[in-house]
């Protein structure tokens, strides 16, 4: 999952619902953003209050996380560099056998599970190719986008930082939080602030809304994710090219060949053939081989999952 953060257009939430820990971490989130584990700790003590927020589980994940993560800084962000198309290829196979996998689960298709289905998939499809808007810096709002990008970062096949960049707020929040930890200036700390707040309440809140969808809706909600994962294939694509990008000062500017932007904020699809042509090596066979072996990892954790 802290590898899956660092890739734009990978969620978190993907790597949860394939390892099966997805609505074992909702139930965390809900226990120790609640109001139980609290009042377990004042009246039985830290032991009871551990074992009331799953503290042995949240320990171990946020373990890995922080692993990943800072394992995905250096490396997956030199293959993004250097090998794009085969690493996305790679998280192609990956979530597209997810996307199987999680829809199996699925006991009974009718209407309402084929239309969740339906409205996932065109959500997370819509989110891909969605221009970004103007973000606004009223305190409102940057609570606002903490709440939406965190709450996303919950859902499998959508990225939180890609909400960001669709409500204009990636390039107001990031930089502020790589400047305040090079310069610990006080005046950003009240934004900053404002941001994990909207987080912390995101993330309370919608973790309870998930949990009693999964308990009241557990095949549509099932359907839902299913669609989700599907609309965001778009947005994985091994071959793309790059059309919006964000100069260092963070511009919204036409790329054009040879331009060097700070990030790439929109691209649109091609076929291997058309990348061949306008951009460069396809490296065709390579990516269907790392397709085929992140489709081959999701069947070996599933069958490793499959007696827990």
């Amino acid at each position: 999952m802290g590898i899956a953060e660092v890739i734009p257009g990978v969620s978190g939430g993907t790597i949860a619902f394939i390892t099966g820990i997805y609505e074992e971490l909702l139930q965390t989130i809900k226990a120790i953003l609640g109001p139980e584990v609290w009042t377990t700790l004042t009246r039985q003590g830290i032991r009871q209050a551990w074992e009331k927020a799953n503290g042995n589980f949240a320990l171990a994940l946020l373990s890995g996380m922080a692993i990943g993560m800072i394992t995905g800084v250096f490396a997956v962000s030199h293959l993004l560099e250097s090998y794009p198309i085969l690493l996305w290829a790679f998280f192609f196979g990956l979530i597209l056998a997810s996307a199987w996998f999680i829809g199996r689960q699925v006991e009974k298709w009718n209407l309402t599970t084929i239309a969740s289905l339906a409205v996932g998939t065109a959500i997370a499809y819509w989110i891909t190719i969605a221009s970004p808007t103007e973000g606004n810096t009223a305190l409102w709002f940057v609570f606002l986008s903490g709440a939406i990008a965190i709450s996303a970062l919950l859902l499998p096949g959508i990225s939180g930082s890609f909400i960001l960049l669709l409500m204009g707020m990636y390039t107001y929040i990031i930089p502020m939080v790589k400047s305040f930890l090079q310069t610990q200036d006080t005046a950003q700390l009240l934004i900053l602030g404002v941001f994990a707040l909207g987080c912390l309440v995101g993330l309370a809140t919608f973790s309870r809304v998930l949990t009693w969808t999964f308990k009241h809706y557990h095949q549509q909600t099932m359907a839902l994710l299913t669609g989700f994962m599907i609309g965001s294939l778009n947005k994985i694509w091994p071959w793309r090219k790059p059309v919006l990008g964000l100069t260092e000062e963070g511009q919204l500017v036409q790329i054009t060949q040879g331009m060097e932007i700070d990030k790439i904020i929109k691209e649109v699809n091609l076929l291997p053939t058309q990348y061949a042509a306008e951009v460069g090596n396809a490296f065709l066979l390579p990516a269907i081989l790392l397709a085929l072996a992140g489709i081959g990892l999701v069947i070996l954790l599933e069958r490793w999952s499959a007696p827990k």
